[in-house]
């Protein structure tokens, strides 16, 4: 797995945090996105660009291709594209923008969740943005012609094999979370899901008829070595950089492909003597998230529990409207989307968070591009605007200032533009 060991590290969140300082933000727990992420292949293309004085100058250059996608999608990441064309202008970086479609809408527009124009174009770019993919629409579409289904194909597609989701309660919201202050307070946990393998990938699946005339619906659980080997690397590297410390999440007791897993992740162990490695059953593992989060440093597990695990841990942040993440792989571009749904019961109503699409902006200049002082200025802004007391709907809370999701962008877009040169922040 040599692409793996030359994963390198981004510059930890914490850095940009204290940039954050500077602008009166507090340091918050923004770290958890401190992660393993993979080398990018490519190389951002040098442009020669006019300067003020009639010089010319160079400007980076990079594709991203842009997937609004369905109910809120095209609403947050319309915020976000104008987010990452201004920070843009102030770190000298050209954003060459292609907007296609997935999910819902490439099915009412071309009748699939996952047109191969929009894999190709995903496939030569140096980064995908995401929003957000389906709806009620579509729900009872065969299996074959449901959003889910594009997802599905686009992450393999790429080749994303390691979803990386902070957890994290920030300061400013730690009042917004169901659990105790004192319980939520602190909270910096990150789950490193397998995005590619299990439950939603086996085969045999489908459906069959009974010698009784039942009907029968059935999937498979399957993980090889090499798959487990691969996600499992990404957790420990993943801990060693944190603060040491992984769960591997299972259900070891029952099924077979879990006590494969353990056996897989225990014999890793060795090659990191300096991450202390520690078990837990999955049902356990989601009680333990609600009744001592703050126990937890890394976790690493499989798809399905995974899916679960990271959705119940980032509702301890009081939203899942505020959490970003990445999808990462061995080479190629990686993906980058908040972790919510498209919430098509408030679709087109500007009421939607754009927060978490503008922080999944800021991972994707860090992790897929390098930008650091790029991504550091986003955060920056983002904690600049919760530090002025404006909130959207979901983290609304007594004495803050609601607004709706494009106001929430201009306020960010504001605090973006008046922020000081990254190198002063430093």
């Amino acid at each position: 797995m040599e692409a793996l060991k030359a994963m390198s590290l981004a510059r930890p969140v914490a850095t940009s945090l204290a940039s954050c300082a500077a602008h009166g933000a507090q340091r918050v727990a923004l770290q958890g996105t401190n992660v393993v992420v993979k080398a990018h292949s490519r190389r951002p293309v040098a442009v020669r660009a006019a300067g003020g004085n009639g010089d010319a100058k160079e400007r980076k250059s990079y594709k991203v291709t842009v997937l609004p996608g369905d109910g809120i999608g095209p609403e947050i990441i319309g915020v976000a594209v104008d987010v990452l064309r201004l920070v843009g202008s102030q770190e000298g970086i050209n954003f060459e923008f292609t907007e296609k479609l997935v999910g819902g809408a490439a099915i009412d527009e071309l009748g699939t969740p996952l047109p191969e124009d929009t894999l190709t174009t995903c496939q030569q770019s140096d980064a995908v943005l995401l929003a957000a993919i389906g709806g009620y629409k579509w729900d009872k579409n065969p299996r074959d012609m449901k959003p889910e289904t594009g997802l599905l194909g686009l992450r393999a597609g790429l080749g994303v094999f390691a979803n990386l989701r902070p957890a994290v309660v920030l300061p400013q919201l730690v009042d917004s979370s169901t659990l105790k202050r004192e319980v939520a307070e602190g909270v910096d946990i990150m789950v490193v899901r397998e995005l590619t393998g299990g439950l939603y990938f086996g085969q045999p699946r489908g459906f069959r008829q009974e010698s009784n005339g039942e009907r029968t619906g059935y999937n498979t659980m399957v993980y090889s070595t090499s798959e487990i080997d691969r996600i499992a690397r990404v957790g420990f590297e993943t801990a060693r950089k944190r603060r040491g410390k992984l769960c591997s999440v299972d259900k070891a007791n029952v099924l077979e492909v879990s006590q494969l897993w353990r056996e897989r992740v225990t014999a890793m162990s060795s090659e990191y003597p300096d991450v202390e490695l520690s078990h837990m059953y999955v049902d356990n593992a989601a009680m333990q998230l609600i009744r001592n989060p703050k126990q937890f440093d890394t976790i690493v597990t499989g798809n399905i529990f995974g899916d679960i695990i990271s959705d119940e841990a980032s509702m301890l942040t009081g939203s899942i409207g505020m959490l970003p993440s990445a999808s990462i792989g061995e080479s190629g571009p990686g993906l980058y989307e908040p972790i919510h749904g498209s919430a098509p019961d408030i679709a087109g109503q500007d009421k939607a968070n754009p927060l978490a699409q503008i922080l999944s902006a800021a991972m994707l200049l860090r992790y897929a591009l390098g930008e650091e002082n790029a991504a550091q200025r986003i955060e920056a802004a983002v904690m600049g605007a919760l530090d002025k007391g404006f909130r959207t709907g979901d983290i609304m809370s007594p004495g803050m200032e609601y607004v709706g999701c494009k106001k929430m962008g201009d306020i960010v877009l504001e605090t973006l533009e008046s922020s000081r040169p990254a190198a002063v922040l430093h």
